[in-house]
């Protein structure tokens, strides 16, 4: 598997102040090493066409830095743009001195005439960033697209399944695997929910031991459970891991109700609950939208992902709740319960989780969207979650909005947004409105 590369390109030209030139690029150098210590970069300034050709024939670039040490025309961006197809951030350099004497750089109007090439080759969505390599809006820019070229290049090898189909009126979180494909280049496969169940009855008490003692370990009151449901949670936990381990799944959404309480007689929630905190994001009632967008949370925090319903929201204290039957992972559970196990709150059969989430002091609401022409749309809203016991039977959230909590449900109902979401721990609107553009997708920040 091609391992991801990121590209410095500082160009320029020889007539300009390269003293300056050559503080700005040995700056430049050391912050794009501190944010991904294998960033390409070349060994001198790029101070000729010849010099630029040379040193893109020895890159395979999966996003690409194009900086204007100095102005330099369009022909170099030209070079850029005829043998690369990849994310690109246009940064221009401050004027590092304003005396009355020389412009010793003049990289402003080199980005100028970098962008009118881009758009001259029909390349719209690129990043842009103005400052010197020690400021701090150019380090967070710099680590935030970085961070999402990592993800669209990640989402080239996702591996995803979907387990059974949505129940009918679900049919929001359904995906073609061609439309999966070619927007993400995602690939989708699908098993019925039946099969895992299959497989499921087949297991031995024994085959599953290493199973129910993990759970022991990350659940508190699994003991609890009926010895019949707990066996069988227990079979189905190993038949999804199997299945996940067999055919490289890096996120699944499976079918919950109405199939594994009537034909298994145990639910999946604890499952997925599980998975999740083995790195597979894992979604129910068969959201495979929903799992996509679980699966980039987790890439940029690289901890699991709350998945749920927007259920209730308070004005007073400017929150949203989110609310699932009991799917989220243990480790998101508040420290003073433990992730507590109870029933479906429905079904009343377990094991399902039952807890309230951690506080964390950042946390992002992020939703992989479809408009209704078949589009596709990013949900972002940036807050904390707060400090709260569980709200309802199930996993529940809450999270402090940074706007206005009413006008955000008011204006997302009204935008027609699905109703599950992904609660990320960490800020990364960034980052994502950042991939949304790289996607070519629309944004809704609210």
């Amino acid at each position: 598997m091609k391992k991801f590369q990121a590209v410095y390109v500082p160009v320029g030209v020889p007539t300009f102040h390269l003293e300056s030139a050559q503080k700005m690029y040995d700056g430049s150098c050391a912050l794009l090493r501190k944010t991904d210590k294998d960033f390409v970069c070349p060994d001198e300034m790029l101070l000729s066409i010849d010099a630029l050709r040379s040193y893109l024939d020895g890159v395979e670039p999966d996003m690409i830095v194009f900086q204007n040490l100095t102005f330099a025309n369009a022909a170099y961006m030209g070079e850029v743009l005829r043998k690369f197809n990849c994310p690109i951030l246009l940064w221009t350099l401050r004027e590092p001195v304003i005396d009355g004497t020389r412009l010793r750089l003049n990289s402003l109007t080199g980005a100028y005439s970098a962008a009118n090439t881009m758009r001259s080759f029909g390349v719209e969505n690129f990043g842009y960033v103005f400052g010197a390599p020690d400021e701090d809006e150019v380090v967070k820019t710099v680590a935030d697209f970085v961070a999402a070229a990592r993800i669209k290049f990640g989402l080239r090898s996702l591996k995803m399944a979907a387990v059974g189909h949505t129940p009918t009126g679900f049919g929001f979180g359904r995906a073609l695997d061609s439309e999966l494909m070619s927007a993400f280049g995602v690939e989708l496969e699908a098993i019925e929910a039946r099969e895992l169940i299959n497989n499921a009855k087949g297991f031995s008490d024994e085959e599953c031991a290493a199973f129910l003692e993990k759970s022991r370990c990350a659940m508190c009151g699994l003991e609890k459970t009926p010895s019949k449901n707990l066996l069988d949670y227990a079979r189905l936990y190993k038949a999804y891991s199997d299945y996940v381990e067999k055919n490289g799944i890096g996120a699944l959404a499976s079918r919950c109700w109405p199939d594994f309480f009537t034909a298994f007689g145990t639910p999946v929630c604890s499952v997925l609950s599980m998975l999740n905190d083995d790195g597979i994001a894992s979604a129910c009632e068969a959201d495979i939208y929903g799992a996509l967008s679980m699966w980039i949370g987790m890439k940029l925090s690289g901890a699991p992902v709350f998945f749920g319903d927007p259920v209730s929201l308070d004005e007073k204290e400017n929150t949203i709740t989110y609310w699932h039957c009991g799917a989220a992972a243990c480790s998101l559970a508040r420290k003073d319960t433990g992730a507590t196990v109870g029933v479906h709150p429905n079904r009343k059969i377990g094991p399902a989780m039952d807890f309230g989430c951690e506080a964390f002091e950042n946390a992002t609401v992020f939703r992989v969207g479809r408009e209704s022409d078949g589009t596709f749309r990013f949900f972002i809203m940036e807050g904390k979650a707060l400090d709260k016991p569980k709200q309802f039977i199930g996993t529940s959230i809450v999270v402090e909005c940074e706007n206005d909590c009413r006008a955000i449900v008011e204006d997302s109902v009204k935008d027609g947004f699905e109703p599950h979401f992904a609660v990320i721990k960490g800020h990364f609107g960034n980052t994502l409105e950042m991939l949304a553009d790289m996607f070519g997708f629309e944004v809704y920040r609210y």
